[in-house]
């Protein structure tokens, strides 16, 4: 993860824009997808780890997260991606069991588009 990378986690928590709990779990998250392989900066993956530092944080507060019109479109452009579906299902498992956030459907799809553009950009 970049300098910039790791200022935007910063500045989420010390802003208290999400608790210490979720932005140690994005940056830990962010550094096992570098250790991967994947480019992880702020050119990357800003997207990626603003959408989930907040969407964990809202869950935390307990706050629903709804469904949207476009989840059969994700899931359908997902389906050549499997790698990143699976890595998103693992991030959400772990948010459970780190967290207690249990990710919807809904925003394991988003993450996992998030995930596939970071390996399309790592593969580039």
């Amino acid at each position: 993860m970049d300098d910039q990378l790791a200022l935007r986690i910063t500045l989420f928590r010390e802003s208290g824009q999400v608790r210490p709990e979720v932005a140690a779990f994005v940056g830990d998250e962010l550094d096992a997808l570098a250790a991967e392989g994947n480019t992880v900066t702020e050119d990357t993956a800003a997207m990626l780890t603003s959408h989930l530092m907040m969407a964990l944080d809202r869950l935390l507060d307990g706050t629903p997260i709804a469904e949207f019109r476009t989840d059969e479109q994700v899931a359908a452009e997902l389906t050549g991606h499997p790698k990143a579906v699976a890595r998103a299902r693992a991030v959400s498992v772990r948010a459970r069991r780190e967290l207690g956030a249990e990710l919807p459907e809904s925003e394991i799809n988003f993450l996992a588009l998030h995930l596939a553009v970071l390996g399309q950009h790592s593969a580039g």
